[in-house]
């Protein structure tokens, strides 16, 4: 999926705008601004990552975000939504915030104004998605406008790196499975729960699941080989080729064995907490609605995480 047509112009005294058009339904363009687990996966400029995740999605809900800079730098960042019209429009006020969700001035220039009222619309023609972006201040000072008004490169530029992360999350999206899930443990110990064959066989599948586990080498290039006895008496045999391996922040590696797809799994702090995500990428939606429909994949994953979450509340 292409996205073309960015731009950016200035509508009205004070407004910034900005326009993409994605290669993509607007159905599924709407989820990707409004569902955790999608977000997670694009908002934020190149070269940042998403350590937190907070959706409450309704008029007075919350987004709140942290993003951790290439240099290690925690940012925070909420919206507050005024309107949701799904899946036409989005309105909410943005602001920099403390981890308590306080606004605070912008980290890097302390004239940014506080509030910036943000409307997001989605327009489709075609099965391509339209999307633009207007930021207006909020009860700005004199000098807070001069200042928005002197962003106009650096947002353009922010703006244009994170419609990029979409347009990479859309050309995937229905080639996906993905989940998170936050749990009351620290994040060394979930990682070991991962790592360690004699953990991962107590919780590993859904529910009924049993595992012998052959081998399991966590290290790039290393292979994970075990058998998944179902309820039913009939045993999956399973290979897995890591491809790489970071304590505690992230696993990623191949199923090469029957159904075939990628995975990644990172492992973030959330104050005292864990919160994991997990992607299983497919060759082609087809796949993915193969693995779907036959294996009950999503539940299963859910059912796997869920008994995970119990493994670990005997730790």
């Amino acid at each position: 999926m292409v996205a073309k047509d960015s731009a950016a112009t200035q509508r009205a005294e004070g407004m910034f705008e900005i326009t993409r058009v994605f290669d993509a339904p607007r159905e599924l363009v709407f989820k990707a601004w409004t569902e955790p687990e999608r977000l997670e996966r694009w908002w934020w400029p190149k070269g940042f990552t998403m350590r937190e995740c907070r959706l409450d999605l309704r008029p007075g809900g919350v987004f709140q975000y942290c993003l951790r800079s290439p240099d290690g730098h925690d940012m925070w960042g909420k919206f507050v939504f005024r309107e949701i019209a799904k899946p036409e429009r989005l309105v909410f006020i943005v602001s920099f915030c403390d981890e308590a969700g306080n606004p605070v001035r912008h980290p890097l220039s302390p004239d940014w104004p506080l509030e910036v009222l943000s409307t997001v619309t989605f327009s489709e023609h075609g099965g391509r998605t339209t999307v633009t972006i207007q930021w207006v201040p909020v009860n700005a000072t004199e000098s807070e406008r001069k200042t928005f008004e002197a962003g106009r490169d650096s947002m353009q530029q922010g703006f244009t790196g994170t419609f990029d992360q979409l347009t990479d999350y859309l050309a995937k999206a229905d080639r996906e499975i993905a989940i998170t899930r936050v749990f009351d443990a620290p994040r060394e110990l979930v990682f070991k729960m991962w790592t360690d064959p004699t953990h991962v066989a107590q919780w590993w599948g859904p529910k009924g699941f049993t595992n012998t586990i052959d081998e399991m080498d966590v290290r790039p290039g290393g292979v994970w080989r075990f058998v998944m006895h179902g309820p039913d008496g009939v045993d999956y045999q399973n290979k897995i080729v890591y491809v790489e391996v970071v304590k505690p922040e992230r696993l990623v590696y191949d199923h090469v064995s029957g159904p075939q797809f990628h995975v990644t799994v990172t492992f973030a702090e959330q104050g005292d907490k864990t919160r994991l995500s997990m992607q299983m990428l497919f060759e082609s939606a087809a796949a993915r609605d193969h693995v779907v429909k036959k294996y009950g994949s999503v539940e299963g994953l859910s059912q796997t995480l869920g008994r995970l979450e119990q493994h670990l509340a005997k730790m």
